[in-house]
């Protein structure tokens, strides 16, 4: 398996259930692996690292899925009690978690960086997370997350996109 070891390890470590996926590297990012692999976007949890912008230094990585968007500018940036936030980039991303853009997960982090669900998330009877390498994804139930520490089920992470007109 490709995935990251520092993250199983520390699956394993917390008794969680899930299993391992391999994927080509090239096909990591969401939409293509959900395409390639028959996953719903529904059923893909995206964990994207977001950070101040003024004040800098404030940091969380937030799991919303896939079909999803991040409420950056709402619910994101009063929970960071922050005036500006933002993406991180993939240089800051790869430095805070150890993980490259198109595998970053919520496992194996550090234990300073808050993780935060959306409770859609929750609501799911299984979901897709990155594995910590663009080389592997991880199925898990996610109603194990609730129990863990360091992890906030948040009402409102994400909105529904908008339809097109």
């Amino acid at each position: 398996m490709t995935a990251n070891p520092n993250v199983l390890l520390e699956m394993d470590r917390l008794g969680l259930g899930y299993e391992v996926l391999d994927c080509d590297p090239e096909l990591a990012d969401t939409a293509q692996f959900c395409e390639a692999y028959g996953i719903p976007l529904e059923k893909s949890a995206n964990a994207i690292l977001v950070a101040s912008r003024k004040p800098e230094g404030h940091n969380a990585l937030c799991v919303v899925l896939a079909h999803t968007r991040l409420d950056v500018n709402g619910t994101v940036r009063k929970k960071l009690g922050v005036r500006k936030v933002s993406f991180a980039p993939g240089e800051m991303t790869k430095e805070l978690t150890g993980q490259e853009i198109g595998g970053v997960t919520i496992f194996g982090l550090p234990d300073d960086l808050p993780v935060w669900v959306d409770s859609r998330v929750a609501d799911c009877d299984w979901v897709i997370v990155g594995a910590g390498s663009r080389s592997a994804k991880i199925k898990l139930d996610p109603t194990q997350l609730s129990s863990l520490d360091g992890f906030e089920l948040v009402e409102g992470l994400a909105k529904e996109p908008t339809p097109a007109t």
